[in-house]
């Protein structure tokens, strides 16, 4: 009796400790929740609203596999070889970057094309998710590399401790993609109820919240970039540090997407 409630007293310990560091790591992963929200939601923007809780669902099952594997890999390189974190970060940011000004590109460019040859822009569905699954994962590596400098004490509490967070993580960031997805549909809800001035102001505001989500979302992937760019390499702020953030991460997109355009554009022509 007496091995049983030190079981449970032991139990209990560990259950509070992992929910104060939980709490903690959440207020230091915040910001990049916030990112990974808007980036995820512009993704689903100029999809059939059959399609959108699917996608969503297909992303937040590649989000708990993205967890699975960055926590496992934390771990294993905190013990190994804790340096090369800050070279996983690096990549990542500059990957964030990349995907920003990629976009940009897509949008100001290549969708110009599109319109003057006449030619619709089709959306790939499964490429969507892909690229949604990707950039969630160098987002998930940030969020539990950071969740990690603030877990401290036994093992298995900062094993808990960064499961949970993964898992808040996902369930947060696509329980309130899955919401705003559907705001629409909920506003003609409202308005075959009766209630048209709201369920009309809602449907119309819908369009305008996706493209707005998609603007914070490719923000954020430049901001995040450029904030880890600045962290790892201790450049000195001259500026606000959300402007230097931005603008670090626009020049590292550019210089990294050039490449890339060039070869998309000459070397891969060239082979077909």
């Amino acid at each position: 009796m007496f091995s049983l409630l030190t079981l449970l007293d032991d139990v209990a310990s560990t259950l509070d400790d992992v929910a104060i560091m939980s709490k903690v790591a959440m207020k230091k992963t915040s910001a990049l929740m916030s990112d990974d929200l808007a980036v995820n939601a512009g993704v689903i923007d100029g999809v059939n609203p059959d399609r959108e809780l699917p996608m969503v669902k297909a992303i937040f099952i590649g989000s708990l596999y993205n967890k699975v594997y960055c926590i496992t890999g934390t771990l294993i390189l905190m013990a190994v070889y804790p340096p090369v974190l800050k070279l996983i970060l690096l990549i990542g940011g500059l990957y964030l970057s990349f995907e920003g000004a990629h976009k940009v590109i897509e949008k100001v460019f290549h969708h110009t094309d599109h319109e003057g040859a006449g030619t619709p822009v089709v959306v790939n569905e499964k490429q969507k998710i892909k690229g949604a699954i990707r950039t969630d994962l160098i987002l998930s590596i940030e969020i539990i590399v950071i969740a990690k400098t603030a877990v401290r004490g036994p093992y298995i509490n900062q094993v808990l401790t960064l499961i949970v967070i993964g898992i808040l993580a996902s369930v947060l960031i696509y329980g309130l993609v899955a919401f705003l997805v559907k705001i629409d549909d909920f506003g003609l809800h409202l308005m075959k109820k009766g209630h048209e001035k709201i369920g009309n102001f809602l449907v119309q505001s819908m369009p305008w919240i996706m493209k707005s989500l998609g603007v914070i979302g490719t923000l954020a992937m430049f901001l995040v970039g450029g904030g880890i760019i600045d962290h790892t390499f201790h450049i000195e702020y001259i500026m606000p540090e959300v402007l230097q953030n931005l603008i670090v991460g626009v020049i590292a997109g550019v210089i990294c997407v050039i490449p890339f355009e060039i070869y998309t554009k000459y070397f891969k022509k060239a082979q077909s």
